[in-house]
């Protein structure tokens, strides 16, 4: 069957043909997400999304409610394929919480799908003949991912920008434009062989689209390379960091009764010698532990504070996550203390944006009176801080402390005006196991620092703790699912990027000059 063929028997699918070619595409665009880096896929998957919408012309009201189902489904592939970690996190506790197993899996990714009918919607209500149409495409579904991360307390996670992050010399680019225009550029780049199959009285050159894709993607490529060769990495001098991953089972490291367990297994990991000559802690500068470290509130057992006292030697700061309650005996913080090598706490931050069903519920009392309760079973669940601010720290730079998946957010996470020396994200992914979820959280933390030109330092309970410098590249780190420690040296930042400084413009004049371009086609024809 020749692609023309192929193509033509797509465009005039209907029904649960349709439907299940919509959702295999969808499903199969994931495989460009980390782990597995298949970057090169979606130049198949989002042709026949483009294909699909075209065949929607046949539908009621333009054909816009044909391609709302299309997109529906799509991105119910999309979401299912990249998001069924989810479920892991129900069978922390399966006897409270597996039954809502399938719900969630299915729920989330039907939701978010959502999103993607609409953009596919728009996309379809300004469609037009020929290679334009690969620009409406484009336009439609990035103003639907930016909605997705903003809309509802926003969940970005997966955009489909993210696919062009694998290789780190395309993922340079995104210190231009940010995530939202790797977006856009992505979805115009994967969706050009579409044209491949038009008629010429539509489009005179069909290969065109695709090898200014390609020429796209050279030139991408090209900027990466240089960016990297012309930006060695370079350290901050006297600053020492031992990152701590105990790998404590979730069971484990929300059970009281396994306090001093616990406990011991963190001091016991932070003093290890790191090699032959080393002397343990004593080595170190800076001891960080992962987010929520602790069974209990840490100011609220003086045995546990004078346990790190005792391990930290004069001049050694811990940084760690710890629950902390709030005035409110219903309520509590997760948050990031910095603490002195004498036990006192020298400053806290209280995390902004806490994450809905797992940190809090949407109306909360009402739900909490039906007898249901979020993933960490906090009663009255978190209270979030005021905002995201850097704080001063002795013997280094003033660093951005940011709580699990906070660091998802493009343009939030670092905030104008306060630029840090570093950032650091204390997360707990040890709720969603072996699965790709870590490895997806690690890349878009990555592709945060190449954004900012900032190095990130990210200590993780089950993993990926990791050194990261300003242009994404890995410097040390802990595989998933093991224990250990890691020392390492901190990078300094460069110099604020095109992102740092503009934010969204770039991408927002991107998408403004494509539709103008799309709509004068759309008056020719």
């Amino acid at each position: 069957m020749t692609l023309t063929r192929l193509a033509h028997s797509i465009v005039l699918a209907w029904g649960w043909q349709r439907a299940v070619i919509a959702f295999a595409a969808g499903a199969a665009s994931a495989l460009a997400l980390a782990p597995i880096d298949l970057w090169p896929a979606p130049f198949v998957t989002f042709a026949i999304l483009t294909w699909l919408i075209d065949g929607a012309a046949a539908g009621r009201w333009g054909g816009m409610l044909a391609a709302a189902a299309t997109g529906w489904c799509f991105g119910f592939g999309y979401f299912l394929a990249g998001l069924y970690w989810v479920g892991y996190a129900f069978l922390v506790d399966a006897q409270t919480f597996g039954w809502l197993l399938p719900i969630a899996v299915l729920a989330l990714p039907a939701g978010l799908a959502l999103f993607t009918a609409f953009g596919a919607a728009l996309a379809r209500a300004i469609w037009t003949r020929g290679p334009a149409r690969i620009l409406a495409l484009a336009i439609a579904l990035t103003i639907a991912e930016w909605l997705r991360g903003h809309l509802l307390s926003g969940f970005p996670w997966n955009a489909f920008g993210y696919a062009l992050t694998g290789p780190l010399v395309l993922a340079q680019s995104a210190s231009l434009f940010g995530l939202w225009g790797l977006t856009f550029l992505a979805i115009a780049v994967f969706a050009s062989p579409a044209t491949l199959i038009d008629d010429r009285t539509d489009t005179r050159r069909p290969w065109l689209p695709l090898m200014c894709s390609l020429v796209i993607l050279c030139a991408m490529g090209i900027y990466g390379a240089v960016r990297l060769a012309a930006t060695p990495t370079s350290f901050v001098s006297g600053v020492r960091l031992r990152l701590m991953q105990p790998n404590v089972p979730q069971d484990q490291k929300f059970n009281y009764s396994a306090k001093q367990q616990v406990m011991n297994r963190y001091l016991a990991l932070s003093d290890r010698a790191s090699g032959p000559q080393s002397t343990g802690i004593r080595d170190v500068t800076h001891l960080i532990w992962p987010e929520s470290a602790f069974p209990f509130f840490l100011t609220r057992e003086p045995d546990a504070l004078a346990q790190i006292a005792e391990l930290l030697p004069p001049g050694t700061i811990l940084i760690t996550g710890a629950v902390r309650p709030a005035q409110s005996e219903r309520h509590a913080y997760n948050s990031v203390y910095v603490i002195d090598h004498d036990g006192s706490i020298l400053s806290i931050y209280d995390k902004v944006h806490l994450v809905p069903f797992g940190e809090y519920l949407p109306l909360q009392n009402f739900l909490e009176g039906m007898g249901l309760m979020q993933l960490t079973k906090v009663v009255g669940g978190f209270l979030s801080g005021d905002r995201h601010r850097t704080f001063v720290i002795p013997g280094a730079p003033r660093f951005l402390p940011l709580v699990c998946y906070e660091i998802i957010f493009p343009g939030e996470a670092v905030p104008r005006g306060e630029r840090p020396g570093w950032v650091l994200n204390l997360t707990n992914d040890g709720w969603f196991g072996i699965s790709s979820g870590p490895y997806q959280h690690f890349r878009q933390a990555q592709v945060r620092m190449i954004e900012e030109g900032l190095p990130l330092v990210r200590a993780a309970n089950t993993g990926i703790s990791a050194v990261v410098d300003p242009l994404g590249r890995i410097i040390k780190s802990l595989p998933l699912g093991t224990e250990g420690i890691l020392d390492s040296p901190l990078p300094q930042p460069i110099e604020p990027t095109v992102y740092a400084r503009t934010g969204d413009s770039t991408a927002g004049l991107a998408l403004a000059a494509a539709f103008l371009l799309v709509m004068r086609r759309r008056m020719r024809t």
